[in-house]
């Protein structure tokens, strides 16, 4: 059911873009839909049908029709969270596995994102919601350090960092088998059996670099450390399968049943968005899998 709404822009919203407005006033609704909402000329501005990029001004009257009632992918939930740095651009989280991190179609619920919104908001007496900004993801069943921006000004910068490769990541996995060589690269495109809905290496597929090197060989594993040059799906998954050393876990590409997906986001450097001075995380894993990580 829509409702009419009146608002009144205050100082803080002056200069400010509509649709960022809305977005800050409204975080319990997707920006889709509140992008939609405008474009359907369900918003007005001083009684005049303006597009998503007008820039209000102080006392401004908006004028707007919303569905409150909808179901937002942000729907905040107390769920623990095991925060390793935040200050007021950005927060680094160390993900359990099992966690999704954002919420899709089938699982709306319980997710990184669903966690981070009721965090960041839920003592705030302030009106503006904080989003956070996913800038980039973990499968489910992998651990590991994950940045997430509090503001659009920081997503913008850290994106730029993630686009630029002025970022390193570094995992620890628990593969099949002996890997003979101590470090070594892996070369292999990367693309979508669309057919299948699987992701693997394939001819046409986009070039795709792993760095690897020995932390440890075991009776029948060895323990490694990864460092995807390249950023595609399940990259490390797929290399490790590629060179007869699937996951640990990953059962779907070779790897023996386990507790867990044995791989974990254990190092990440980037830019800061505001000094843009380097700075580097560490998230050690705690499951027995890698107890020989230092």
């Amino acid at each position: 059911m829509e409702q009419r709404l009146e608002i009144v822009v205050e100082p803080e919203g002056h200069k400010r873009r509509l649709d960022e407005f809305l977005f800050g006033r409204f975080g319990g609704l997707s920006r889709m839909y509140l992008r939609s909402v405008v474009k359907d000329e369900k918003c007005e501005v001083n009684g005049r049908y303006e597009n998503v990029g007008y820039r209000l001004k102080r006392n401004d009257f908006i004028e707007i029709e919303l569905d409150l009632s909808r179901e937002t992918s942000m729907r905040p939930q107390n769920i623990p969270l095991d925060i390793v740095y935040e200050d007021g651009d950005l927060i680094v989280v160390n993900k359990p596995a099992g966690m999704l991190v954002h919420p899709t179609n089938r699982d709306k619920s319980g997710t990184l994102l669903n966690g981070l919104s009721y965090y960041l908001n839920h003592e705030s007496t302030d009106r503006e919601v904080i989003r956070p900004g996913l800038i980039h993801r973990l499968d489910m069943q992998t651990s590991g350090l994950l940045v997430v921006s509090k503001n659009r000004k920081a997503h913008t910068k850290i994106m730029e960092s993630f686009q630029r490769k002025f970022v390193q990541k570094k995992y620890v996995a628990l593969v099949e088998g002996n890997v003979e060589n101590d470090s070594g690269t892996i070369e292999a495109p990367i693309g979508r059996f669309g057919e299948l809905k699987y992701w693997g290496v394939k001819e046409d597929g986009k070039p795709s670099e792993t760095r690897y090197s020995v932390l440890k060989r075991n009776e029948g594993t060895t323990l490694l450390e990864l460092e995807p040059v390249t950023g595609r799906t399940n990259q490390l998954r797929i290399h490790c399968e590629h060179i007869g050393h699937p996951i640990v876990g990953d059962t779907t590409r070779g790897g023996r049943e386990s507790e867990r997906l044995c791989l974990h986001a254990r190092r990440l450097s980037f830019r800061h968005p505001r000094t843009m001075e380097t700075i580097t995380f560490e998230a050690k894993p705690e499951d027995h899998f890698f107890e020989d990580v230092g």
